[in-house]
């Protein structure tokens, strides 16, 4: 079965049989097909290359194709980056339990916006820098867990930029969190 229009001519396309696997991949992993093959994520999606084929599929065709694909496993993986605990257990002292938070909003890491877009780096940067200064309790100026859920960022275009989804779902645990820090 021929998913995708082909090439003509002498010209080169993307190889079917390659296409077809990854597809098959895709749609076992979003519960649409056979769940014999091996699941793939977004970033495996992403990441895929084919080798040139004469008369293989087009490669707009294909690439438009699994650009929606990306979305729609992001979107049923909802692969959130939350906080450990909700709330500070009772082994782990209220302000140790602040700090590791502050140095998981240290370390976090956002993809890449897809398409050239994303939220500006350098407001969500410092938008972050707030946040850990608040979690450690060194600034006059605290950040409330209701400015970190009504927060809106600049976004850019052709430019690198955070994945608007990702930033979305970190901010709105750290919200959780600072809940806590009443």
């Amino acid at each position: 079965m021929n998913r995708f229009p082909r090439v003509m001519g002498m010209r080169s396309g993307y190889d079917p049989a390659e296409v077809d696997a990854l597809i098959a991949r895709i749609e076992s992993t979003l519960g649409r097909g056979s769940r014999a093959v091996e699941p793939v994520t977004a970033d495996d999606v992403r990441r895929a290359t084919f080798h040139a084929r004469r008369g293989g599929y087009q490669e707009t065709a294909v690439d438009f194709a699994l650009e929606a694909f990306v979305v729609a496993l992001e979107t049923q993986a909802k692969r959130p980056v939350r906080p450990a605990p909700a709330q500070p257990t009772g082994e782990m002292l209220r302000e140790e339990w602040f700090e590791t938070q502050a140095a998981r909003v240290e370390r976090v890491a956002f993809r890449p916006g897809r398409m050239g877009t994303g939220y500006n780096e350098d407001e969500i940067d410092a938008f972050l820098d707030r946040i850990v200064a608040t979690l450690r309790g060194t600034t006059d100026f605290p950040v409330t867990a209701k400015e970190v859920r009504e927060a809106r960022f600049a976004t850019v275009v052709f430019r690198s930029g955070y994945l608007i989804s990702d930033v979305d779902t970190f901010l709105a645990g750290i919200a959780d969190v600072l809940d806590q820090r009443l």
